[in-house]
């Protein structure tokens, strides 16, 4: 979770479901036929108090579960970015957060995924969240969540994994402790499946800087942590480069990519989001740059696949579709298409939505999409 102004207004909401919906329908060749093969729930950052964990992420799996969904995809952040007192649930990074996480990925009907936000590791060693080792908790997410090649989910799906001993762990689990002596770790929250000849693929790619700065926690995180960020940053980059590689070799229709972060894609810094020079990708704020290599291997790779590509990310909770990358001359990228998921805005209402991407392979964008507005009492007031 980015520490940003939050958009919550009902008139919001309602606008960005009109804008969706005249983007809604897939084009069948040349025509406007509206037609899909299969659609995909992406959800993300929920739930973030008690309400939407005892209530509105219930409503939102039983409506998932009512729906042709084939697959959901959730796009990080387990809780909210500090504990919270009195809560009856989880909402620091103690074990009992993955272990409902599991549980909740498992209730969903159709194969489930889950890709790690920063709420739930790098701000860990937050004393509100427990003052934990950040990377332990990384750590322990990759034995408990993405031990298996095979999805959550009643039903799973079997997928490729990055088991290359390519990021880093740690073999210092002291709470409040520096994150060395650092240990070679498989990537294995890193996942790829193919299903009916479209690529999909997580990253671990975290928000605020990606780990390349502090997270507000004990004194040792003062800096961030460049070691554990280089390792991963490089394993993502390469983890990109082999999934546009197979879905060439495959002849995909499309690439789905979805990771936590919202990078930042202007000079604007919309919601917050990091101030970045849109033809150079360089972030303008000073900040510590996390996106910048990851952003360009992105763009690269999109320009020569030709074919629709997508970004599905969370953190900003602003939920929007959009085309905001371009080329370094300046030119739009056509083929790119960026999708932020809802998020949390209203703890206290259960504000907890998805959306529904109907996927077409044999249109022209073969990616459409449809808002998912669950609790509809609870917004009216």
């Amino acid at each position: 979770m980015r520490r940003r102004v939050r958009v919550a207004s009902l008139a919001v909401l309602a606008a960005a479901t009109l804008v969706t919906a005249g983007i809604a329908v897939s084009s069948n060749g040349s025509t406007n036929k509206k037609t899909f093969e299969f659609s995909v729930g992406l959800w993300g950052d929920l739930p973030y108090s008690d309400t939407q964990a005892l209530s509105g992420v219930p409503n939102l799996i039983a409506d998932m579960n009512s729906s042709d969904i084939s697959f959901s995809i959730h796009d990080g952040d387990l809780k909210a970015g500090n504990g919270i007192a009195g809560s009856v649930t989880p909402t620091t990074c103690s074990d009992a957060l993955y272990t409902q996480a599991i549980g909740t990925f498992n209730s969903l009907d159709q194969p489930a995924f889950f890709t790690p936000g920063d709420n739930d590791w790098t701000d860990c060693d937050r004393p509100s969240n427990g003052s934990f080792n950040e990377l332990e908790r990384l750590q322990h997410e990759r034995e408990t969540l993405f031990s298996t090649d095979r999805s959550f989910g009643k039903k799973t799906l079997q997928v490729e994994v990055q088991s290359a001993p390519l990021c880093v762990g740690t073999a210092n689990t002291t709470p409040g402790s520096t994150a060395g002596p650092y240990v070679p770790a498989g990537c294995v929250e890193n996942r790829r499946w193919s299903f009916h000849g479209v690529t999909f693929a997580t990253l671990n790619v975290q928000g605020s800087c990606n780990n390349d700065c502090t997270s507000g926690g004990s004194a040792p995180d003062a800096g961030g942590d460049p070691a554990e960020f280089d390792a991963r940053n490089a394993a993502d980059v390469q983890w990109l480069d082999d999934t546009f590689a197979e879905a060439a070799a495959q002849d995909s229709a499309g690439v789905m990519i979805v990771w936590q972060a919202d990078p930042g894609f202007d000079t604007f810094g919309f919601q917050n989001a990091p101030k970045r020079n849109p033809t150079t990708l360089a972030e303008t704020d000073g900040n510590p740059d996390g996106f910048q290599s990851i952003l360009s291997d992105l763009r690269t790779k999109t320009i020569a696949f030709k074919k629709p590509v997508v970004l599905v990310h969370g953190d900003s909770h602003y939920f929007m579709v959009d085309k905001p990358l371009l080329d370094s001359d300046g030119r739009r990228v056509e083929n790119f298409t960026r999708v932020e998921t809802f998020g949390d805005h209203q703890p206290a209402l259960g504000d907890v939505n998805w959306l529904k991407v109907n996927v077409d392979p044999s249109s022209r964008e073969v990616f459409s999409y449809e808002t998912q507005i669950v609790n509809r009492d609870a917004l009216v007031q």
